[in-house]
């Protein structure tokens, strides 16, 4: 099991580039399926779940290349089957996603639950309901077995704005036969790349952005070159840490148009980071002082779907909350155990108190020290190393893996910017 050796206390400067977004790389290796073309993607994470995913696409037949560090060209000239392999969809969560390319493409596919991170119960039911209302017949014998001699376009209400079900939908519905609206979809930038790139490769899709979507079936699609954009996760994660811990540090590529209210949450941790082009720029010395509300109430800091605060966010505004000056509520409204991590945040000296598995309240700032603890989750993980390069002493985070899913050479990202981390 790999671990990060961290020495904390380092004072961080300099710049990093941003990663391509995990969650926009996923669907859009699951939508190479869609067309008998080349697809190319460029700025495409090489990171661990990508490379379950090619492995995933290679099963079925299609033929994977990397023509450079970061871009990919796929061919699903034939799919040689249509049955996911369960030891790499337990993997993955985003094994899911093949599902409505399969359907859409083959009239099939039988896929095992998916795996990915434990923070609580992340249903599938909001997927087989939208295929079901496309047409698709859904059977569950320990597999999930989907049918459907063609997928015709339909009026879809989704029961809750899942983004990878919205995904599902989007890739299902656009070579299905007629006219297909969304409604109650996701609009993340990672949905509005899925579309992008889509609309490059021949679909027509209305309202991208919005959370009403409406699709024009098409009868077959092209290949295309598309470019991922930037992570915005991860460049949060390098602006929290940046204001804890920099002296000024930019980050290069950062898609700032897709950082708006994440600008706004920050500001209430007294954290502030200035868009140039392209890039942001995090200056050192930050007040660090929590905002109270105009009333003197003390303030909350919770997520909602797009483009409210991004719930992958809320353990970085956990950690962020431990070294600023006051309290403020958390409040996780999405999964029942991703705060669970904060017991390890405590265990290094941490103020914070677990109300129950949604709410914890932090009180600020925090002498953190250096312990030995384990990564639940990508975003858990991320937050813990955050925690050990602001902590005295040394940290030991192990099962790093975990962060390894969803973070592309992290280590060597903050080794660039001076910190003391080592991988063993």
């Amino acid at each position: 099991m790999a671990e990060f050796i961290i020495e904390g206390d380092a004072r961080l400067h300099g710049e990093v580039t941003s990663s391509g977004n995990k969650n926009a790389a996923l669907p859009l290796l699951a939508a190479s399926l869609l067309t008998d073309q080349p697809v190319t993607l460029h700025n495409v994470p090489t990171i661990r779940d990508v490379e379950t995913m090619i492995q995933l696409l290679q099963t079925l037949g299609v033929k994977v290349e990397w023509i450079g560090p970061n871009s990919l060209r796929l061919h699903a000239k034939e799919v040689h089957t249509c049955t996911l392999d369960a030891s790499l969809c337990k993997e993955i969560r985003a094994s899911i996603l093949l599902a409505g390319p399969l359907l859409s493409r083959e009239g099939g596919v039988s896929l095992p639950p998916p795996g990915g991170d434990v923070i609580g119960r992340r249903r599938v039911d909001t997927h087989f309901l939208a295929l079901k209302a496309l047409g698709a017949d859904v059977r569950v014998d320990g597999r999930f077995a989907l049918s459907a001699r063609q997928l015709t376009g339909a009026d879809v209400m989704l029961d809750e704005a899942s983004v990878t079900a919205t995904e599902n939908a989007i890739m299902a519905a656009a070579r299905a036969k007629g006219d297909t609206v969304i409604r109650n979809a996701a609009s993340e930038p990672h949905v509005q790349d899925l579309c992008n790139c889509l609309k490059q490769m021949g679909a027509r899709i209305d309202g991208i952005g919005s959370n009403t979507l409406t699709i024009h079936g098409q009868d077959c699609l092209n290949g295309t070159e598309f470019e991922i954009g930037a992570d915005n996760i991860e460049v949060t994660s390098f602006i929290v840490l940046s204001a804890l811990r920099g002296e000024g540090v930019w980050i290069r590529k950062a898609s700032p148009e897709h950082l708006g209210m994440t600008g706004l949450i920050l500001q209430r941790l007294g954290i502030c980071f200035e868009t140039h082009g392209k890039d942001v720029y995090v200056p050192g010395g930050q007040s660090l002082q929590v905002e109270l509300e105009l009333d003197g109430a003390i303030p909350m800091i919770a997520d909602n779907p797009w483009p409210a605060f991004p719930a992958d966010a809320m353990s970085l505004a956990v950690v962020a909350a431990t070294q600023v000056n006051g309290t403020v509520l958390i409040h996780e409204k999405m999964f029942e155990s991703r705060l669970y991590f904060v017991d390890k945040l405590i265990g290094m000296g941490a103020r914070i108190v677990l109300c129950d598995p949604h709410r914890c309240i932090v009180q600020g700032p925090s002498h953190l020290h250096g312990e030995l603890v384990q990564s639940p989750d990508i975003r858990a993980g991320v937050a813990l190393v955050i925690a050990a390069l602001c902590a005295h002493g040394q940290s030991t985070i192990s099962n790093v893996q975990q962060i390894e899913r969803g973070y592309e050479r992290f280590d060597e990202k903050l080794r660039s910017l001076g910190a003391d981390i080592q991988r063993a």
